[in-house]
This record gives C-alpha cells, sequence and structure tokens, in this order.
C-alpha cells in the first residue's frame, strides 16, 4: 500500500482547516467526557458564571496549545517528533472539545478573542520550532507545566459542587503531566531566562481577559 507523502502544500491547507475548525468549529473528542457519568450540580447564578469563566479560561487554553502543536508540527525538523506533536495535539483537541462542551452546559461561551490566541500561539509555535527540536519540545515542557499549574488553581476555586468540571479538568491536568513528561523524554531542554516567565506572563493576560470576554 502506498503511503503519500504530504507537500509544504497539504501541510498548509491541513493547518488551515485545523485553525478554522478549533476557533470556529465544534471538535468532536475522540475519547468520551470524564464528566459523562456525573449529574450536574443545582448552582446559584453566581457560582455558574464563576465556574462558566473559569471554563472559558481553560478552553481558550486548549486553543492556545491546540496552535502551539500545530505551530511546532508545521516545522519540526524530524518526522517522529512532528508525529508526537500532532497525537499531542489530537489529545488537546478532546480537551477542547470537553470544555466547549461544559461551557454550553453553564449556558455560556469561548472567549471571542480566540481567533487572536490562536494566532499567537501559532506564531510563538513555529518559532520555537525553527530553534530546533529540543527547543520545540522544551516549550512542550515548560507549556504543560505551567498549565497543570493554572489546572490545580482552578480545581480549588471551582464551586465544591461542580464535579462535572472538576472531572474535566483533572483529566486535563493527568494529560498534561504525560505530555510533559513524554516532552521531556525525548529530548526537551529547560528553556532559558527571561522565556519561561515571559510565558507566565502572557498566561496571566490571557485568563484574566478570557475570564470575561
Amino acid at each position: 500500500m502506498n503511503v503519500r507523502t504530504l507537500s509544504p502544500l497539504d501541510r498548509l491547507l491541513a493547518g488551515i482547516e485545523r485553525a478554522l475548525e478549533t476557533v470556529a468549529g465544534a471538535p468532536e473528542a475522540a475519547r468520551p467526557s470524564p464528566a459523562e457519568a456525573l449529574d450536574d450540580a443545582d448552582m446559584d447564578d453566581a457560582e455558574r458564571r464563576h465556574a462558566a469563566g473559569l471554563m472559558r479560561i481553560n478552553h481558550t487554553g486548549e486553543v492556545c496549545a491546540q496552535a502551539l502543536y500545530d505551530g511546532q508540527a508545521a516545522l519540526a525538523r524530524s518526522e517522529e517528533n512532528r508525529a508526537h506533536l500532532q497525537h499531542a495535539a489530537d489529545e488537546e483537541t478532546d480537551h477542547l472539545a470537553w470544555c466547549a462542551e461544559r461551557l454550553k452546559e453553564l449556558d455560556s461561551r469561548p472567549s471571542l478573542l480566540n481567533p487572536l490566541w490562536y494566532a499567537g500561539s501559532y506564531v510563538i509555535g513555529a518559532v520555537a520550532a525553527l530553534a530546533g527540536d529540543p527547543v520545540s519540545l522544551g516549550f512542550v515542557v515548560e507549556t504543560e507545566r505551567q498549565v497543570e499549574a493554572h489546572l490545580e488553581e482552578h480545581l480549588d476555586k471551582l464551586p465544591p459542587q461542580d464535579e462535572r468540571s472538576r472531572a474535566v479538568l483533572s483529566q486535563m491536568q493527568a494529560d498534561e503531566v504525560r505530555h510533559a513528561h513524554e516532552a521531556r523524554v525525548r529530548g526537551g531542554i529547560d528553556l532559558p531566562f527571561p522565556i519561561p516567565g515571559l510565558m507566565q506572563l502572557s498566561s496571566m493576560v490571557m485568563k484574566t481577559v478570557a475570564y470575561r470576554i
């Protein structure tokens, strides 16, 4: 059986399709939602708004992660690392779909600025890939480390009775820890100062804005 090798144009068109699906479509998860078997809790309006704000942040975070992986995979130096990044991006699509589903359940919506978040993260991923696979994988390690920390923060901030959101975030956190470990094993390096701090600063801006818009 002949396997067709994708040309740069093929990858460009596939990337555009993924971008449109991420920011404007309704991506489907390959895995069932971790909240599937849990009943929705009674929450007052303020609690639902707060839970929705947190889930909107996490949905935007998954948009950014998808874009970062897409940008890295597009310019990865080796086919092995490209395949690894694309597999990780597929799992992030699960997260994206789970968060979108939970937002609907909370009578809310994703961030209106998701196209902007996607574009910025894609550029960062592409630049990281141009610096070589060790740096690119280092971005994965640092990104997932920071995401794991903010998911832990959100698990503490959710209304205590919101077990559906908590189940989604707990599974996402486990996946992010694994992604970071796999990237480290593949040769991801520690990013030099001041890159981790700048990443954390941009994440704080995104979280502040996405909670409301």
